[in-house]
């Protein structure tokens, strides 16, 4: 059998975790490369998944806590949906990808993980990304370590951000 190492998952698997804090709130006020955001705009914010599903994993949600997409108002949903535009753009050009799968989780009988902050999963897909792993081994296998992921998009949005 063989092993994959992967010992930067420590860093996650026993970091402490705070019900309290909402972590799109957290990334607007700490320090950007510690909490994965690559870009923010007026009203939204564009950051790395740090339990990502596939390489290049991000999301985009409003910089307003709020879990009510109808109840955006427009200005703000026209930021947001060209703020998701423009990181797939940015996808596209950076990693290269075959496809995408774009979703949100809304409630947690939906899947959310965080139910409280609405945001958008963009996941970069490539023809045979899946494999046995997860189902077998309850295991990803990620070709690249997130920071190094950071270190490549961050340059890549800085015309999207605003840097506010």
């Amino acid at each position: 059998m063989q092993v994959l190492w992967a010992p930067w998952r420590m860093a996650y698997v026993g970091a402490a975790r705070s019900e309290a804090s909402c972590i799109f709130c957290a990334a607007l006020a700490g320090d950007r490369r510690e909490r994965l955001v690559l870009a923010r705009t007026a009203a939204s914010v564009v950051m790395l998944n740090r339990f990502p599903y596939q390489h290049g994993h991000l999301m985009v949600a409003p910089r307003r806590h709020t879990a009510a997409l109808p109840d955006l108002p427009t200005q703000e949903h026209a930021d947001l949906a060209e703020t998701l535009r423009r990181a797939l753009r940015v996808l596209e050009e950076q990693l290269r990808p075959q496809g995408f799968n774009l979703g949100m989780n809304l409630g947690a009988c939906a899947g959310a993980g965080v139910v409280d902050h609405l945001h958008w999963h963009v996941v970069p897909r490539w023809a045979g990304d899946t494999n046995f792993m997860p189902t077998l081994a309850e295991a990803r296998v990620m070709p690249q370590h997130l920071a190094e992921t950071y270190e490549r998009l961050a340059p890549a949005f800085g015309a999207l951000d605003a840097g506010t």
